[in-house]
């Protein structure tokens, strides 16, 4: 490449700028430079050039055209070591650029505020900075592209000890690293415009990549897998990817999926609600006066499968709460005897204490201290912005083979005054209370999903079953003799009336679905066969 002799530097953001700027004059870079650019390294005592006196053309139009000349882009493109190219430059007094340093316009932030106008955001749709940062970028045999001023320092240090240069393999990282910012601006403006002239926010004709890499995990589902966490720059809320890490191990590929499943899950409820996610499936969900409450009512729904678990919560993590968790004297003294009792499954084995991590909207100081003590191990999430409106924006992308499906998320739940009684017996308020309780917790277990309610409580679930008169079966195992009298929710329809007869031999006393099979008819004459009230929400929550 050869030593850098001339720097162009026009920033938005000037983290850093003017102490970059002085160690390249120091090592005799001439900088050409713009605008407030311009004026801060002035100001600083760098010697600076103004683009314009080297282009010998003035800038424009309120600065929408100062950089879009050939002395710039000539001076870029051209490759060293092609005559025909260096010939064309001398003759046209086209002098080379070797590095630029260029971040652009502020579009996202501009466009994130509140009340900002069509033409505020429009004016901050950057064109000369992504049109060097490309030419720079795609000449980066002989350029240096600096977009980010994280990476001053790394220039500086190799210039230093590379007599003014820059290393091959560094200007393809930072040129790499340039391609993926233009990408992601130019996805976030595409997106902008398109709410703006079509009123259509939600499935744009292209998906353009606005992920970005924040750290490699272990690796996958299976250790044979590599695996890395991306966070979406443009999202309408955090999410477990901008959750902050308090304590604990590295988070695995696995712990972000049922992390995002437990907080899904407790977002939902209005009362402190305790989740218990195994396998990205609640085996615990209670809703109680407090969490503690709640935890030991969730935790009692199916203390087998619990070991191992991811904890969400919906409300900050008190001391009373805390000092239950990962508390093994908890497990014998109160659990056991309590599971034993109501579910009459004594020859089942409840194993210790032991969480993989939790994920809540706060921790009280000394809740956050007794935790870290229980366990050097668990992972303790912090998500301030527990459950944004703006959640709702954000759509459901999975990946298939040779593309992607998009949705929109099912953050919908119907209210008991919308449910409609199809049975001669009708609930009562109670049992109305516990089939919204239901048809919450069942929209968070995989389909074929049957979930059998107590109170405001789980106790038994069957999950991801082909059938759902097999859901129904594996529930009422789950549940023991808690079966008998609890409410009992599906995610979908009952095709027909053979899983009604399974609801119905859990030992359920209500029933919720939403309906809509072609033998509606013939379910509801078994439920009123059955005795069994059963209301229907018109509102399926299918989870594959």
């Amino acid at each position: 490449m050869g030593k850098i002799q001339r720097a162009l530097v026009s920033v938005s953001d000037k983290t850093g700028v003017v102490e970059f700027c002085k160690a390249l004059a120091e090592m005799d870079v001439a900088i050409l430079s713009t605008g407030g650019t311009m004026k801060a390294l002035a100001e600083a005592g760098v010697p600076v050039t103004a683009v314009e006196d080297h282009t010998g053309f003035p800038e424009m139009m309120n600065g929408r055209v100062k950089t879009l000349h050939p002395k710039i882009h000539g001076g870029l493109l051209a490759l060293r070591d092609n005559a025909d190219h260096m010939a064309q430059a001398e003759a046209n007094d086209v002098a080379m650029i070797d590095m630029v340093v260029v971040n652009l316009y502020p579009f996202e932030q501009t466009i994130a505020k509140e009340g900002t106008t069509l033409e505020e955001a429009v004016e901050q749709i950057d064109i000369g900075g992504p049109s060097m940062v490309r030419s720079a970028s795609k000449n980066f045999r002989d350029v240096t592209i600096v977009c980010n001023p994280d990476h001053y320092e790394t220039v500086l240090a190799e210039m230093s000890a590379g007599d003014g240069e820059t290393t091959l393999e560094t200007r393809r990282m930072l040129a790499m690293e340039a391609f993926e910012m233009t990408c992601r601006y130019d996805a976030a403006i595409s997106g902008y415009l398109r709410e703006q002239f079509t009123g259509d926010d939600q499935f744009p004709t292209v998906i353009a990549p606005k992920l970005r890499k924040v750290n490699e995990l272990r690796y996958g589902e299976n250790p044979h897998q590599s695996a890395a966490l991306y966070q979406d720059v443009n999202a309408a809320e955090p999410g477990v990817a901008g959750a902050v890490q308090l304590h604990g191990k590295e988070l695995s590929f696995n712990n972000y999926l049922d992390l995002t499943a437990a907080l899904e899950a407790a977002r939902d409820f209005d009362d402190p609600t305790a989740i218990i996610i195994k396998h990205l499936n609640p085996c615990g969900a209670a809703s109680a006066d407090t969490l503690a409450e709640a935890f030991e009512d969730a935790y009692t729904s199916d203390p087998v499968s619990a070991f191992g678990s991811v904890l969400g919560f919906n409300r900050v993590v008190d001391m009373e709460l805390a000092e239950i968790i990962f508390n093994n004297d908890w497990i014998d003294e109160v659990i056991k005897p309590r599971f034993y009792d109501e579910s009459g499954k004594t020859d089942v084995s409840v194993i210790g204490a032991f969480v993989e991590a939790i994920i809540a909207p706060g921790y009280e100081p000394d809740a956050l201290a007794r935790l870290k003590k229980r366990s050097k191990n668990i992972r303790l999430m912090l998500l301030e912005d527990f459950c944004p409106d703006s959640r709702t924006k954000d759509l459901d992308i999975r990946t298939i083979p040779g593309g992607a499906l998009a949705q929109d998320r099912d953050y919908m739940s119907v209210p008991a005054a919308d449910f409609k009684v199809v049975t001669k017996a009708q609930p009562t308020e109670e049992q109305l209370k516990s089939l919204v309780f239901g048809d919450r917790v069942a929209k968070h277990v995989k389909s074929n999903a049957i979930v059998l309610i107590q109170g405001t409580r789980l106790v038994g679930a069957g999950a991801g079953q082909m059938s759902r008169v097999d859901s129904c079966i594996i529930a009422a195992r789950k549940a023991g003799s808690r079966a008998k009298g609890a409410v009992l929710a599906s995610d979908a329809m009952f095709p027909a009336r053979d899983g009604l007869d399974a609801a119905a031999a859990t030992g359920c006393a209500a029933i919720l679905q939403p309906g809509g099979s072609m033998r509606d008819d013939e379910v509801i004459e078994a439920a009123d066969e059955h005795g069994i009230p059963m209301v229907m929400t018109g509102m399926r929550h299918f989870w594959h």
